[in-house]
C-alpha cells in the first residue's frame, strides 16, 4: 500500500479489466478515473474481477496483467477469480443485463463492505457488473462508470457482416442496470444525454483527463502517420479497411503508416510498402516519436476513443472520422471525415501543403484545449459530489440511505438471498502462507523464502519452491508477479493456481502460485506428481511448445492429477505403430471448427505426447460416462479421435486432452483395446 493513501477516505473500484499495463482503451479509462479520484484526495481499493484473464486464456494468450504494478499504485488490490464461463455469444437478441456478472462478484462486494465499513463509495466499471451494487449496504454511495452505451450495440456490426464478441443488451436491460446506481458516469456528452433519458439516477459527464505530455509543434514534414490500438473488433475492422485504402497507389514519396499496440498480433501479413508494424511498445513515447501525425479512421465503436486523447496529449495533430473523434466535439473538417477514403485524402493534403499542416496542428491544439477544460470541470463536479457525500457520511446527522453504521456488518442486504451476517475478518497485509505440493518429502524440495538475486521484478514477499525429477525442473513462485510468461532463471510459465473459496482476505489477495518449468540435463528419478492442483494453464501447453518433447512429457506426468473441466471414458478402437484411434466423448464446442489441442497419454510413471490429427463426429454414442466438473464445457458429442505418436501406446491409462483454457481427462480402462 502506498504510504500516502493510508489515511485518505477510500473508494472501492471494481473492474473486469486490470489497471496495468495500460494497453487498451478501457484500461486507459480505468486508470484515468482512478487518477481523478486520487487527485481528489481519495484512496483507491481496486478489485479486479479476472474477466479479461479468462478471455485471453480462451484465445490461447498469456493475460497481459500486471498485479505487481497495481499493488504499487493502489491502497489495496483484490483479485476475484473468474470461475464462471463468460458467454461471448448469445442466441437471444441481446444479453441479459446480468449474464456477465456471476455470483462471485457480488460475494466479493458483500465481503469487502463488511470488512472495510469505512469505505464511503463503490464504483463499478460497465453496466453489466451493476448487479454487484445490490450487495452494497445503505449509506455507501454507488456509481457506475458506463464506458459505452450497450443497448443496440450489435447493430454497428451489420455493415461488416459480423457479430460482436463483447457485451450488448437492450434499452430495458441497460435501464435496469443504471437504476442500481446513485450516480452514472458518461464518457461523452451524447451518451450522457442518452443515459439521462433511461434512468432517474444522477448522470454526470466525466471525460477522461489526459495530462499534456508534449507541446504542439508543426511537424517539419509528414514522413509517418501512426495508429495505436488494441486488437478489438472496432479497431480491426477500421484499420483493416484503412490499410487497404492506404496501400492503393502508395509511392515512396507518401507517408508510411506505422501501427503499434496489441492489435499488431491480429494483423498478420499486412506489412509491405507503405505499412509497418511496430508491435507492442511498453512506452507511449516510443510510438509518438515515430509518428508525425496520428490517424483515427474509425468506422464503428461507441464511447470515446482514448487513442485520440493520448495523441493530442503528446502534441500530435490528428485526422479522423466523425466516429473516431466522437465526444471531442470537433469542428475542423479533418476531424470529421466521413470514411477512410476521406481520411486518406486529408492526410495526403496536409502532407503536400505545409500551411495546411500548420492549420491542422493549430486546430488539433485548440480541440485539445477545449476538451481538457471540459474534462477538468467534469472531474471537479464529481469530486465535489464525493466529498459532500463523505462529509455527510461521517457527520452525526441522519443519513439518507441508512440510520448509522451498524448495518454495514450485515450481509443480508438487497440481493444477498438471505445469506445472513458476514463474519468480520481481521485484515492482514502479509501474503498467504506458501503451500507445498503434496507427495513430496524434504529430499525432493528446495525452498527459498527470499527473492532471487538479480531478478529485476522480484517481489519482496515472493517465495518459491523447486522440484526436480525426470529431466524436469519445476519452480513454484508465490507472488503478485503476474506479467512474465517466462523467466530467465525459472523457465517458462506453465500454470497459475486458482484460489478456492470466497469471502476471505486470503482468497482475494493478488498473490498466486505460478509454476515455471525448464529442462534439466539429467533425467534421473521419476517425474514429480503435483496432485490435484486447480490451475489455469499457460499457452506453453497448446500454442507455444517451447520446451523439449521429453520435458513436455515429464510436465504432463507432473500435472496429470490436476483438476479437469470435464472427464469421460474412452475406448481404443485402433492401435498400430505410431497411430492410435480412440472412441470417446468431447464437449460439443470442440467437435466442429479448428481448436488447437495437446494430448498426453499418461500410464504408470510415464507419459508421452500424441499429436491429434483428426476429430471425426460419430452418429452413435457408445460411451455413457461424461462428467462436466466445472460447468465450463457441457453437452458432449460422440467422436473418434485419431492420434499419431512416437511409439505404440499402452492399452490403458489416462489421456490428458488440453485446449485453450480447457482441461479434459479421458480414462482408458483396462481391456478397452
Amino acid at each position: 500500500m502506498p504510504l500516502d493513501q493510508a489515511e485518505k477516505p477510500a473508494i472501492l473500484v471494481l473492474a473486469p479489466m486490470p489497471a496495468a499495463p495500460v494497453s487498451a482503451g478501457n484500461r486507459r479509462r480505468l486508470a484515468a478515473t482512478c487518477e481523478a479520484l486520487t487527485r481528489g484526495g481519495f484512496a483507491i481499493d481496486l478489485a479486479y474481477y479476472a474477466h479479461e484473464d479468462q478471455i485471453y486464456r480462451r484465445f490461447g494468450q498469456h493475460p497481459p496483467t500486471d498485479l505487481l504494478k497495481m499493488e504499487r499504485t493502489f491502497r489495496n488490490v483484490f483479485l476475484i477469480e473468474a470461475r464462471t464461463v463468460i458467454p461471448l455469444k448469445t442466441r437471444s437478441t441481446a444479453f441479459g443485463i446480468d449474464e456477465w456478472c456471476p455470483d462471485e462478484v457480488g460475494e466479493f462486494v458483500a465481503w469487502y463492505c463488511s470488512t472495510y465499513p469505512e469505505t464511503g463509495a463503490v464504483l463499478v466499471n460497465y453496466v453489466f457488473l451493476s448487479r454487484a451494487l445490490e450487495r452494497v449496504p445503505p449509506g455507501v454511495l454507488t456509481l457506475i462508470d458506463t464506458h459505452d452505451r450497450f443497448a443496440g450495440r450489435q447493430t454497428q456490426y451489420r455493415p461488416f457482416r459480423a457479430e460482436p464478441n463483447f457485451f450488448y443488451t437492450d434499452a430495458a436491460g441497460e435501464a435496469a442496470g443504471l437504476a442500481r446506481a446513485d450516480v452514472v458516469l458518461a464518457i461523452q456528452a451524447a451518451e450522457a444525454g442518452y443515459f439521462a433519458s433511461l434512468t432517474d439516477s444522477r448522470v454526470l459527464l466525466l471525460p477522461p483527463h489526459f495530462p499534456a505530455q508534449t507541446p504542439f509543434a508543426v511537424p517539419e514534414r509528414v514522413a509517418r502517420i501512426g495508429f495505436l490500438g488494441h486488437g478489438n473488433d472496432p479497431n480491426l475492422f477500421s484499420i483493416g479497411r484503412f490499410i487497404r485504402v492506404w496501400r492503393d497507389g502508395w509511392t515512396p514519396d507518401r507517408p508510411e503508416l506505422v501501427i503499434a499496440g496489441e492489435i499488431c498480433r491480429s494483423l498478420p501479413g499486412v506489412e509491405g510498402p507503405g505499412v509497418r508494424l511496430l508491435g507492442y511498445l511498453d512506452r507511449l513515447e516510443d510510438f509518438y516519436a515515430q509518428a508525425d501525425l496520428v490517424v483515427a479512421p474509425m468506422l464503428m465503436g461507441s464511447g470515446l476513443k482514448m487513442k485520440v486523447g493520448e495523441a493530442l496529449s503528446f502534441g500530435r495533430p490528428v485526422i479522423g472520422t466523425e466516429i473516431g473523434l466522437e465526444g471531442f466535439e470537433p469542428v475542423e473538417p479533418a476531424h470529421r471525415c466521413r470514411d477512410v477514403e476521406a481520411v486518406k485524402a486529408a492526410v495526403l493534403a496536409v502532407a503536400a501543403d505545409s500551411e495546411a499542416l500548420a492549420r491542422l496542428t493549430r486546430a488539433s491544439e485548440a480541440l485539445f484545449t477545449r476538451y481538457a477544460a471540459t474534462a477538468l470541470a467534469a472531474e471537479a463536479e464529481l469530486i465535489g459530489l464525493l466529498r459532500a457525500h463523505e462529509r455527510e457520511r461521517i457527520s452525526p446527522s441522519p443519513r439518507t440511505r441508512g440510520e448509522g453504521r451498524d448495518d454495514l456488518i450485515v450481509g443480508a442486504t438487497s440481493g444477498s438471498e438471505g445469506e445472513g451476517a458476514i463474519q468480520v475478518e481481521t485484515r492482514s497485509s502479509a501474503p498467504p502462507h506458501l503451500r507445498l505440493p503434496p507427495r513430496f518429502g524434504d529430499d525432493g524440495v528446495a525452498e527459498a523464502l527470499s527473492p532471487r538475486a538479480g531478478r529485476g521484478e522480484a517481489h519482496p514477499d515472493a517465495a518459491s519452491i523447486v522440484i526436480q525429477g525426470g529431466g524436469l525442473v519445476l519452480t513454484c513462485e508465490t507472488s503478485a508477479r503476474s506479467r512474465p510468461a517466462a523467466d530467465p532463471d525459472l523457465g517458462v510459465l506453465v500454470a497459475t493456481e486458482r484460489r478456492p473459496g470466497h469471502g476471505t482476505a486470503a482468497v482475494y489477495a493478488p498473490q498466486r502460485q505460478r509454476w515455471f518449468a525448464r529442462a534439466e540435463a539429467s533425467a534421473d528419478g521419476a517425474a514429480p506428481d503435483l496432485g490435484s492442483l486447480d490451475v489455469a494453464l499457460s499457452p506453453e501447453w497448446v500454442r507455444d511448445r517451447t520446451l523439449p518433447p521429453l520435458t513436455r512429457a515429464a510436465l504432463a506426468r507432473a500435472f496429470a492429477g490436476m483438476q479437469a473441466d470435464w472427464e469421460t471414458e474412452g475406448r481404443i478402437v485402433g492401435c498400430a505403430g505410431d497411430r492410435l484411434e480412440i472412441e470417446t466423448l468431447l464437449p460439443g464446442v470442440l467437435v466442429n471448427g479448428t481448436h488447437p489441442a495437446a494430448a498426453f497419454l499418461v500410464a504408470g510413471e510415464g507419459a508421452s505426447e500424441w499429436r491429434l490429427e483428426r476429430v471425426t463426429p460419430l452418429h452413435r454414442r457408445r460411451i455413457g460416462t461424461y462428467a462436466n466438473l466445472t460447468g465450463r464445457l457441457p453437452a458432449p458429442l460422440p467422436v473418434s479421435l485419431s492420434f499419431r505418436g512416437a511409439a505404440t501406446g499402452p492399452a490403458s491409462g489416462c489421456l490428458l486432452f488440453l485446449t485453450d483454457d480447457g482441461i479434459g481427462r479421458i480414462i482408458l480402462p483396462e481391456g478397452t483395446a
